[in-house]
C-alpha cells in the first residue's frame, strides 16, 4: 500500500494557470517521453507555467513545458522545452478540437502526475479572464476564508 501512494503523486500543478483562464473542461492524456525525463520527472522536478496546447497534423502536442536535463544523463539527455506528443482517444481529440476553434479558448497543461508507474498529464480547455474577473475571483475566495474562519470562531465559542 505504501508504494501504491509513492506511485500515485503529483509532480507539477500549474496554479496560475487556474488563476489566469477560467478551466471550461478537463481530460487525462499520457505523454510521450524519453527515458531521461521520466527519470528527472521521478526527482520531482518540472514547470508548467507557459505551457500550451496544439494541433499538429491531427495530433495534440503540449510546448514549452520544462522538464529540466537529468543530471546523471549522457548524450541521450533530453532538450528542457522540446515539444511533447499528448495521447489520448480520437474521439476525445475530436472534442477538444471543435472546442478551441471557438475563438478565445486554448489548451493548457494543469498538472503532471504518476498514475500506476505513467506520467499522465491533466489538460484543460480554458478561456483567458480579464483582470477585473480575477479580482473578483480573488474577493470571493477571500470573503469565504472570512466566513469560515468567522463560523470557526463562533463554534469553539459554543463548545
Amino acid at each position: 500500500m505504501a508504494k501504491k501512494n509513492q506511485e500515485d503523486r503529483i509532480i507539477a500543478s500549474n496554479r496560475k494557470a487556474r488563476h489566469d483562464f477560467e478551466i471550461l473542461d478537463t481530460f487525462e492524456a499520457g505523454m510521450v517521453l524519453t527515458g531521461t525525463e521520466v527519470k528527472s520527472l521521478r526527482e520531482g522536478k518540472a514547470s508548467l507555467v507557459d505551457g500550451f496546447g496544439q494541433f499538429y497534423r491531427n495530433e495534440l502536442f503540449i510546448e514549452n513545458c520544462y522538464i529540466p536535463e537529468y543530471l546523471n544523463g549522457s548524450w541521450t539527455n533530453h532538450t528542457a522545452r522540446r515539444r511533447r506528443k499528448l495521447l489520448l482517444h480520437r474521439a476525445e481529440l475530436l472534442k477538444i478540437e471543435r472546442k478551441i476553434s471557438e475563438a478565445g479558448l486554448t489548451i493548457v497543461p494543469l498538472k503532471i502526475y504518476f498514475k500506476s508507474g505513467r506520467v499522465k498529464i491533466e489538460i484543460g480547455v480554458a478561456r483567458g479572464k480579464r483582470e477585473y474577473d480575477k479580482r473578483q475571483t480573488l474577493r470571493e475566495q477571500q470573503d469565504n476564508r472570512e466566513a469560515l474562519r468567522a463560523m470557526r470562531e463562533r463554534n469553539r465559542g459554543q463548545a
